[in-house]
């Protein structure tokens, strides 16, 4: 899948979402329609598609770019155990189409997947509804 498919899906799946991009990335928020103004604090999720934030990935390679997705603790270690065991040197963060933590903010319970196929895009879409619904729990405490 490419950027824009990913960005078009979540979109069509998920209900107030805004896109906001940037040096050639993406950055995916819930602001409810209407709502002035939108409210970029924190992201659910992002696509990132050069080095300049990290090279840990190696993004600046051609076609290449990571969807990253803000999960809960417990999705987080249920996906790579415990967060002591989410290390460096266990993961090859230039890996394509493979889940795994976030190499920067893995620690703050981001996954992410450089250049996903369609079937491992399938498998990261709960991970963006958990993502969607935690923002939009933030934005409506009570929800």
């Amino acid at each position: 899948m490419d950027q824009e498919a990913i960005c078009r899906a979540i979109v069509d799946r998920f209900d107030g979402v805004d896109i906001v991009e940037a040096d050639g990335n993406a950055f995916i928020f819930y602001n409810p329609p209407g709502e002035t103004p939108p409210d970029h604090r924190f992201p659910f999720a992002t696509i990132v598609a050069n080095d300049l934030c990290d090279q840990f990935s190696d993004l600046d390679r051609a076609g290449v770019f990571r969807l990253n997705v803000g999960v809960s603790r417990r999705t987080c270690e249920g996906l790579f155990g415990a967060r002591a065991e989410v290390a460096e040197a266990a993961y090859d963060f230039a890996a394509l189409d493979t889940i795994m933590p976030h190499p920067v903010y893995g620690q703050q319970f981001w996954v992410c997947v450089l250049t996903p196929s369609t079937a491992t895009f399938e498998r990261v879409k709960p991970l963006l509804a958990e993502a969607h619904g935690r923002a939009v729990r933030r934005h409506h405490p009570g929800r």
